[in-house]
């Protein structure tokens, strides 16, 4: 861990930096809400309804901004103030559809480095039963070189 993710906003539950950097419009569209915001643990829901296919069923790309909201923010709070995390590679396996509730995505970093970050992102139904597992990397970089 580097010094950066021992920092006072760390150990602040990372709530100062979602509320000054917001989670993003899309995550607001969706109805996504933190509950858990640490660089070793980040946890969010959103609710099925509204994020739906035409038949009903939790839609998979909702699944995945969930994935890439949680992994990518964790990723910026684990890069300190100054520096930028983009998302550089992401992945879904869709096992089971949730028809209804809310869905909670827990990410866990694999990987938190100098310049690149991994996490994985499982989401789960009101059952507790796994949905989808997300990977997403982040390249950590100045902002000037975004």
């Amino acid at each position: 861990m580097t010094a950066e993710s021992t920092s006072s906003e760390t150990a602040n539950n990372g709530a100062p930096r979602v509320a000054q950097r917001g989670k993003s419009a899309l995550a607001d569209k969706m109805g996504i809400e933190f509950t858990e915001f640490t660089v070793e643990r980040s946890v969010a829901t959103m609710p099925v309804e509204g994020n739906t296919q035409y038949v009903g069923l939790m839609h998979g790309g909702a699944y995945v901004v969930l994935g890439e909201t949680l992994g990518s923010m964790a990723a910026n709070l684990h890069a300190g103030p100054g520096r930028l995390a983009v998302g550089v590679d992401i992945n879904a396996t869709h096992t089971r559809s949730a028809k209804s509730g809310v869905v909670t995505g827990v990410c866990i970093p694999v990987h938190l480095g100098r310049s690149i970050t991994v996490h994985e992102i499982v989401v789960s139904d009101d059952q507790g039963r796994r949905c989808s597992t997300i990977r997403i990397t982040n390249m950590i970089k100045d902002p000037s070189t975004a």
